[in-house]
């Protein structure tokens, strides 16, 4: 059976990772461009060191990125020549808004994008676009500490109201959040969350979760207004949590995990706050804050689509400091002693998708959407420059393989798969060019040094090939 006729395949960026040009035509500086290279990068990521202006001794690679400010032209037309059907983009807000509380945005950036998604079209690339992916203007924080000040759900439906009537024909697949989950791991990226002394951390987090969810919402709410063909999704930071072993107490912490992220879409899907959290609110005295109007605003504006992230699943075990330890995506999780790692330390489990797949349409009976599945690697040239990716190949024929297993044999209602990142970007964990996911190389080195030309790395004309036969043929030797 195969995927649909019109599954969308494609690639995925993010802006502050790709564009660059972060102080052009007006633009304002936002918590992303304040993530430096090096040791600080995670202590600044999770809101644990306070750093809203530059250092002198800190190099910024979201400055420059890969320039698809002013290369956008061009890593389109590669888009083409692959053959996407879908770009999953991000919006940079304080491109729009500089400061965030504006009235009016600025009409530099609104152009910007409307120029990407013109020549998006012109190629019948249809653009997916994140709202907010890792992005708050700075002076929000500055003067209302972002997303624990319930005044950014009016400053963020006013950039959606923005982008949504600028583009209204343009766009009509939306998310709102990118792993919206990941405010609980890394704060900072996450939400522009910065904790001051005697702060109770997971009652700021927990808030402006909140604050979030309410947000999303009121924007689905006006997408559909303004356009009702807009398709609005909500996107999880996804891969289910294993239990180490089959004890008991091992089972029941894997469940408890998978409720941090669960309840983000249990909200933005089933329309409530699930009893779990709430038990879990009373049990460690937090008291959120909301409006007398937010459980009706949450009831009747749920998401159209589960967009997700999935690079690799988690295992976890009750017995603290007994196992191996090993990175993953913006978390740390205990090695898997049946997988495979990348050189950075995340483990590969194909697998992994299709059971990830499956948890979230039983839970949900939602349509899902791959927005984010790659391969981080060090990639060397060979004698004569190329770039044989044979191990990038390897993982996403094996991961598109189990989504296919999925949609075939489990009944999985899918939408489509964009690769990540589909060209060389700034890696959001750890700043690096060096760790690279494309199937595009970026001549540029962890310093920002190179020309920036681009080049096809043999993963390339692989992908070509797989989107060319929608999905049947997969084989790479």
């Amino acid at each position: 059976m195969g995927f649909k006729n019109n599954f969308l395949w494609g690639g995925a960026t993010a802006a502050n990772q790709c564009e660059g040009g972060s102080s052009l035509d007006d633009r304002g500086l936002a918590n992303v461009d304040l993530l430096p290279l090096g040791p600080d990068r995670r202590a600044i990521s999770q809101g644990q060191k306070k750093s809203l202006t530059f250092e002198k001794d800190h190099y910024y690679p979201a400055h420059q990125g890969i320039d698809m400010y002013h290369r956008y032209h061009e890593d389109i037309m590669l888009m083409a020549e692959m053959g996407f059907k879908v770009y999953r983009l991000s919006i940079s807000w304080s491109r729009i808004f500089p400061n965030g509380d504006e009235e009016e945005p600025n009409e530099a950036g609104l152009k910007f994008y409307e120029n990407i998604f013109s020549e998006c079209k012109k190629y019948q690339i249809e653009p997916i676009v994140t709202i907010v992916h890792f992005d708050c203007p700075v002076h929000l924080i500055e003067k209302y500490g972002s997303w624990r000040n319930r005044k950014m759900i009016d400053f963020y439906l006013n950039f959606c109201r923005a982008l949504f009537e600028r583009y209204k024909g343009l766009v009509k697949y939306w998310m709102t959040f990118n792993e919206i989950n990941v405010i609980l791991r890394e704060p900072f990226l996450g939400a522009g969350l910065v904790f001051e002394p005697g702060d109770n951390e997971d009652q700021v987090k927990y808030q402006a979760a909140h604050h979030e969810l309410v947000a999303s919402a009121l924007a689905t709410k006006l997408a559909r207004t303004i356009d009702p063909s807009n398709q609005i999704g909500c996107m999880l930071a996804a891969g289910d949590t294993y239990p180490y072993s089959c004890k008991p107490e091992d089972v029941w912490l894997a469940k408890q995990t998978d409720r941090k992220g669960y309840f983000f879409t249990d909200v933005q899907i089933r329309g409530k706050y699930p009893t779990y959290m709430l038990k879990y609110f009373e049990k460690n005295s937090l008291t959120i804050q909301k409006a007398p109007e937010d459980e009706e605003i949450l009831a009747n504006n749920t998401v159209d689509f589960i967009g997700f992230s999935y690079y690799s699943s988690k295992c976890i075990s009750s017995e603290d400091g007994k196992y191996e330890t090993t990175e993953g995506n913006l978390a740390v999780s205990l090695r898997n002693p049946y997988l495979s790692s990348s050189e950075w330390g995340w483990q590969i489990d194909p697998l992994g998708l299709r059971i990830t797949m499956n948890t979230l349409y039983d839970r949900y009976q939602k349509p899902l959407f791959v927005v984010e599945n790659g391969l981080g690697a060090k990639d060397i040239p060979n004698e004569q420059g190329e770039i044989i990716d044979n191990y990038r190949i390897k993982y996403l024929q094996q991961h598109i393989q189990e989504m296919k297993n999925a949609v075939d044999e489990d009944g999985v209602d899918l939408l489509g798969y964009t690769v990540w990142g589909w060209i060389d970007v700034v890696s959001a964990s750890t700043g690096e060019m060096s760790k690279r996911y494309g199937l595009v190389h970026v001549d540029c080195d962890d310093k920002g040094q190179g020309s920036l030309k681009r080049s096809k790395k043999r993963s390339f004309e692989w992908y070509k090939q797989v989107i060319f036969t929608n999905g049947e043929n997969l084989t790479y030797e």
